[in-house]
């Protein structure tokens, strides 16, 4: 069979090329050098979940430092306490539903009453006293948004009639306030008022048996514990109970001709500076002092600040101290931790005791003794960079050294060494770049811990930043702490945020992690 088959010739036909001339690999096996910081990003944006928390950190950046710029009314020093506290609000979503500025209520008879007569007032600009429900329902100054079913409850033979639920605007439910100005203020108000057809300016209220709380402006209709009453046409005075048609009578202040008062005067000197007492509709004065309309996309914190603002500027604070704590503890921690790693012997040894005894010292001791000694010298953000500074370099420094043992008796370093390269050579350009991946997600995730750490301490107090133009995440949630339940948005907008951040940055950190890890340089996932 073997000899059979040495003996089978082959025709010389058979042995053409196929694609004679033609390349026979296809383009698509062509390959083309990759650079690390490319191939890096190719597998980093394959990570789905590190490119969605890229996007929500690159979000709430533009949010912080974009908030300000766009808002050009006013800085966030700027403040009303007669709006602290308040729900979103925005006149140009009131009429989607959103951001009406409208907190869910539980109203009595009589508050409701008092609610619903603020609109009533508004429209008694001349103080005449006839403005019907209706027109006080149908008031653009109307608190009220809306009135849940009544329930029934007998109280002897009466009837009384309670509200358990209902929605109102809680700008507009300031109503009226008592303010001293100068009669040249007096004058500029009066002014305004016929330029723009906004009434500011409303009748003084009697103080007397009839007005339970003189110093309420609200109070302007006549009743006996806050139970509204009606004296006029009958012996004594009777209740007012709130249904259909419902007429409240005014108690105002009048003239001897019947007019009603708008002013008194509370102290002597010149025409200019004569001190006036009035009775203003704040909605209307706020514009009238501002220029603007009370609008605050997420309404305002304790004191009366814009939150939009103070949030941004503590998102801006918390992530400027994050940054910068975490590029220093960088460059610290690298240079610590090679020197460390590379040497190793008695220099190890030394340096490693270092920063054993450096981190056995608790961060929130040596944050407090920063806070108390230096902050009244440097202030109270360059203390807290050296509490953070002092100690945070020390987890970078023992991940740079446990790489640098890993491969500095590699090979290649072994090879690079027979041929003449330095110590700094093998450091920087041999060894340090295989470590980037690691220090870099450590880095990375050092930015969440500084952010966690720096919203505890001011939550604590122990670091104050709650100045006008200053503030953090941490401030916010301490100043809605105890109060977070009548006031959920003050709580839920900075926690939200704080949230976010440290998700996003861990989920970034991780994709980064995988993205400079040199074990998978040119693997497809």
């Amino acid at each position: 069979m073997a000899e059979n088959m040495q003996n089978i010739q082959i025709p010389k036909e058979m042995f053409e090329f196929v694609n004679h001339g033609e390349r026979i690999a296809d383009k698509k096996f062509e390959d083309k050098p990759i650079g690390y910081f490319k191939d890096a990003w190719i597998r980093f944006r394959k990570n789905k979940a590190s490119v969605v928390a890229a996007i929500v950190i690159i979000a709430i950046v533009l949010f912080a430092f974009l908030m300000p710029v766009f808002n050009t009314r006013y800085d966030s020093r700027f403040m009303d306490a007669y709006y602290a506290k308040k729900a979103p609000r925005h006149t140009a979503l009131r009429q989607f539903g959103i951001a009406d500025g409208g907190v869910d209520r539980t109203f009595s008879e009589k508050s409701l009453i008092k609610a619903i007569a603020i609109g009533m007032a508004a429209e008694d600009v001349d103080g005449t006293g006839d403005v019907t429900l209706e027109e006080g329902m149908a008031s653009e100054y109307q608190p009220v948004l809306n009135i849940g079913e009544g329930i029934e409850k007998k109280r002897g033979k009466n009837v009384d009639i309670t509200y358990p639920d209902g929605r109102i605007d809680a700008y507009l439910e300031t109503g009226f306030l008592y303010l001293s100005i100068e009669q040249s203020e007096y004058q500029k108000i009066v002014d305004w008022e016929n330029a723009t057809g906004k009434k500011v300016l409303y009748p003084l209220i009697e103080d007397n048996k009839y007005n339970m709380d003189p110093a309420d402006a609200n109070n302007w209709y006549k009743a006996k514990k806050n139970q509204p009453v009606y004296t006029k046409g009958s012996g004594k005075d009777k209740e007012i109970h709130y249904e259909p048609g419902m007429v409240l009578e005014d108690n105002y202040k009048r003239n001897e001709d019947g007019t009603a008062k708008f002013f008194e005067m509370t102290g002597g000197g010149t025409l200019a500076t004569a001190q006036y007492k009035v009775r203003v509709l704040y909605y209307n004065y706020y514009q009238y002092k501002n220029g603007f309309e009370p609008n605050y996309i997420l309404g305002t914190d304790s004191q009366g600040y814009d939150l939009a603002l103070r949030l941004a500027g503590g998102i801006k604070l918390s992530l400027l101290v994050a940054v910068f704590v975490s590029v220093i503890n960088f460059l610290i921690g690298a240079l610590y931790g090679a020197v460390e790693g590379f040497y190793g012997g008695t220099t190890d040894i030394i340096m490693q005791r270092i920063a054993e005894i450096l981190s056995g010292i608790p961060f929130i001791v040596t944050a407090t003794l920063f806070q108390i000694h230096l902050s009244n010298r440097i202030g109270p953000i360059p203390s807290l960079l050296f509490a953070f500074v002092l100690t945070g370099w020390i987890g970078t420094s023992s991940r740079v050294r446990t790489q640098f043992y890993r491969f500095k008796n590699q090979e290649y370093v072994m090879a690079a060494r027979t041929l003449g390269a330095k110590d700094s050579r093998l450091i920087w350009k041999h060894i340090f770049p295989n470590s980037l991946g690691t220090i870099i997600t450590s880095s990375a995730l050092v930015i969440p811990s500084v952010i966690f750490q720096e919203s505890m301490l001011s939550y604590l107090g122990i670091v104050k930043l709650g100045s006008a133009g200053t503030t953090s995440l941490g401030t916010l949630l301490s100043d809605a702490s105890s109060i977070w339940t009548n006031y959920p948005h003050l709580m839920i907008c900075p926690a939200v945020v704080i949230s976010l951040l440290m998700i996003s940055f861990n989920l970034f950190g991780n994709g980064l992690r995988d993205a400079f890890n040199p074990s998978l340089r040119g693997v497809e996932e």
